[in-house]
């Protein structure tokens, strides 16, 4: 079964070990080949981007999914959810189903997973800032008179 991509102009996607770049126009593909690796652009995190723990997290495992030799990136990926789960032991249900996905071999579901850990984070920080915003102290103006 085909896999229909719709791109934007001057989108970018990543099929098996390439890299597509489209025109000045949408186009629509047809991309037909079993276990080869597709990343749409806005799915990608370079190491740039990935800027916290849970988008580490997903690199290791984007690198696997679009490396040849998975397994080279397990130790990196392992160090990375022991981190975290130690950090924050609430997010072992998710790395769960992410270490899962990955030694059943399916690394596209492994990577959806993680995006799921990224949410999580950011849920986490969202609720840690607005606590922090609450337990700073109010400031008092008065007006001289």
């Amino acid at each position: 079964m085909a896999l229909k991509v719709e791109l934007k102009p001057h989108e970018r996607i990543i099929v098996g070990n390439s890299v597509i770049t489209n025109t000045d126009q949408r186009a629509r593909l047809l991309i037909d080949g079993e276990n080869v690796p597709i990343l749409r652009e806005r799915d990608i995190l370079t190491p740039e981007t990935a800027d916290t723990p849970a988008k580490l997290v997903y690199l290791a495992v984007q690198l696997m999914y679009i490396s040849p030799d998975p397994q080279s990136q397990h130790g990196t990926y392992f160090n990375l959810v022991r981190d975290i789960v130690t950090a924050v032991p609430s997010a072992w249900p998710i790395i769960e189903d992410i270490n899962n996905n990955i030694l059943n071999g399916d690394l596209y579901r492994a990577l959806k997973d993680a995006r799921k850990l990224i949410a999580y984070e950011d849920k986490l920080r969202s609720h840690l800032d607005s606590t922090a915003d609450k337990s700073e102290p109010a400031h008092n103006v008065s007006s001289a008179a």
